[in-house]
């Protein structure tokens, strides 16, 4: 079982993310905004990194690129998950440190396939 840090600002997103997590028998914790998530990050050092992009206070890029910049959470792998589905935004989430790039609205099973590619599962 892994622990998974969830970070979305809506509500219903983090449910839906939950149960995906959950369901792959997973540990999930939760942050609400980009810094909640990097400051949870820090502390609980989980296993993988849902983002959403779109946050208030500190964006999901500027989030993942100071988590893939800190040598206390560096080995953490990020999936982005958020509704920027462009390829130019695809390709600066991955320059931020993301190891995998998922849209909303979520395909469970493509959700799933990068979980278990990430954290095994």
């Amino acid at each position: 079982m892994a622990r998974v840090l969830i970070v979305d600002d809506s509500p219903s997103q983090l449910l839906g993310l939950r149960r995906v997590v959950e369901k792959l028998g997973h540990l999930v914790m939760t942050a609400e905004d980009g810094a909640a998530g990097v400051e949870t990050a820090r502390r609980e050092l989980p296993d993988l990194i849902l983002m959403d992009v779109v946050m208030p206070n500190l964006n999901g890029f500027q989030a993942t690129r100071q988590i893939s910049k800190d040598p206390s959470t560096s080995h953490i792998p990020v999936i982005l998950v958020t509704t920027k589905d462009q390829e130019t935004d695809k390709v600066w989430g991955m320059r931020q440190g993301a190891k995998a790039y998922v849209t909303k609205p979520i395909n469970e099973a493509q959700l799933s396939v990068a979980i278990q590619s990430l954290i095994g599962g």
